[in-house]
């Protein structure tokens, strides 16, 4: 077993070099390195690129973060030089996540904390150190949401609480997502305080900056990411956060013209959508309409439109919205979006998994699109992106859904000459021959159907 050595180690021969040899920071890790490796040690666990200070031969994110201890101990008035400490704590998480590691094991998370307490708790709020506090504890925290504790959480409470900051909100918005990553019981913690009627009232008209923080919390929430739990609560969380949130996001999205806020907000529709009556809640309040006219205003927007058809998909999964979508005319939307962006896989493949949602066992829905002309904009969209098996794979289901019960449209599939394209279809891209098997049976085709398997009867069953 190869010998292996700590950071501390390490740490403690680069500093004997730059303070004993009196060498540079880099010659003396060049040396420390070239020591241990003569040794036989294995430095797979060292973090070799930490900068050094060149007086102390200490690594400077080590004495950054004691320094701020030291500052934040001794309650010191000096503005300028926390806020220097603060900024090469930041810029040195930055670097790697090695580098948050070795900050957050020598103590710098629950340094800010303190800090951070610290700065509420005035009698006057220093806003710039809490700026800079708040862009350093993002930083640490970034792919380390075992950091964020119940101490943390209380902070964030009171930061939610400074609402006319939307600099400092913004920032601890971003901090909650942070910690929300891929860490279930930070996530069930954040839901079981008072924190979403704390930024219910946050959702305002006039500030598509938070808009954007707030909906991105609200979608981190309901994540389902954590391998270190077997069972998580997205989906009830998700119920929760729609209950407070469907109604005010829907009325938010014709105050708001940036289509990255509006592309966002449809994304977090979708997102909490996750139950039929949450699909009605949002078709109640008008959100159809609106995503209509958004999506007809907005037609080149690849972004935009592509959640906006995710959205539907997921509304859709009540038989009432998806009758009522049909209805109100997303049909002609959908085929001039395949028109204009017939080349863009992104929206060809959107588009196709809709119609296929939307067309599903519907026989009326299926005569709507058809009677818009779109059978010959689907066969164009599977000839302009033969090597994209997702595009051919969603083609196939479009088209079988909406000719299963409506066989009368079968010679017009047939002559815009989709049975040459899914044949040639399924010789590319064989992990999916099933599905365009499907289609070439509903369309009248010849197909072979192979047996998978059969079994072989140890008796003989009497005639």
């Amino acid at each position: 077993m190869a010998k292996v050595i700590s950071q501390d180690t390490f740490d403690d021969v680069v500093k004997e070099n730059v303070v004993e040899f009196s060498m540079s920071p880099s010659e003396a890790k060049e040396e420390t390195i070239k020591q241990f490796e003569a040794q036989g040690i294995n430095l797979a666990n060292i973090i070799k690129d930490l900068s050094i200070d060149a007086d102390t031969g200490r690594p400077i994110i080590n004495e950054t973060v004691d320094k701020l201890k030291s500052h934040i101990g001794e309650k010191s008035t000096d503005s300028a030089q926390l806020l220097n400490y603060l900024s090469v704590l930041e810029a040195e998480c930055q670097k790697s996540l090695a580098h948050r590691v070795l900050a957050g094991k020598n103590g710098a998370h629950d340094a800010l904390i303190t800090l951070l307490e610290q700065l509420l708790a005035a009698e006057v709020l220093n806003e710039e150190l809490l700026l800079k506090c708040l862009l350093a504890v993002n930083s640490l925290t970034n792919k380390q949401p075992d950091l964020f504790d119940a101490e943390a959480l209380t902070v964030v409470l009171k930061l939610l609480a400074l609402k006319d900051r939307t600099d400092v909100l913004c920032l601890t918005l971003q901090w909650m997502q942070k910690a929300c990553l891929m860490h279930e019981m930070n996530r069930q913690n954040i839901m079981s305080t008072s924190a979403l009627k704390i930024m219910k009232p946050l959702l305002g008209k006039d500030n598509g900056r938070l808009v954007r923080d707030l909906t991105a919390v609200f979608r981190f929430l309901v994540l389902d990411d954590d391998i270190r739990v077997e069972f998580g609560c997205a989906h009830e969380h998700a119920r929760q956060i729609a209950n407070e949130m469907l109604v005010p996001l829907v009325e938010l999205l014709p105050a708001f013209e940036d289509v990255n806020i509006l592309a966002d907000l449809f994304l977090t529709l979708g997102t909490l959508a996750v139950r039929q009556e949450l699909c009605t809640v949002i078709d109640d309040a008008g959100g159809l309409k609106l995503v209509f006219d958004i999506m007809s205003t907005n037609l080149e927007q690849v972004r935009l439109n592509r959640e906006a058809l995710k959205l539907l998909r997921a509304l859709a999964g009540h038989d009432a919205v998806k009758a009522h979508i049909v209805q109100q005319g997303v049909a002609p939307i959908i085929k001039q979006l395949l028109e204009n962006h017939l080349n863009n896989e992104t929206i060809v493949s959107a588009a196709l998994a809709c119609i296929t949602t939307l067309t599903l066992r519907v026989k009326e829905h299926s005569a709507a699109f058809f009677d818009t002309g779109i059978a010959e904009i689907i066969v164009e969209s599977l000839r302009s992106h033969p090597k994209n098996k997702i595009v051919q794979r969603n083609g196939a289901w479009a088209i079988r859904n909406m000719v299963s019960r409506s066989r009368n449209q079968s010679e017009s599939w047939l002559s815009y000459g989709i049975e040459d394209l899914l044949n040639a279809a399924m010789k590319e891209h064989p992990s999916v021959e099933q599905d365009i098997k499907a289609a070439l049976r509903d369309l009248g085709c010849a197909v072979h159907l192979r047996e998978e398997w059969t079994g072989k009867a140890e008796k003989k069953i009497a005639a």
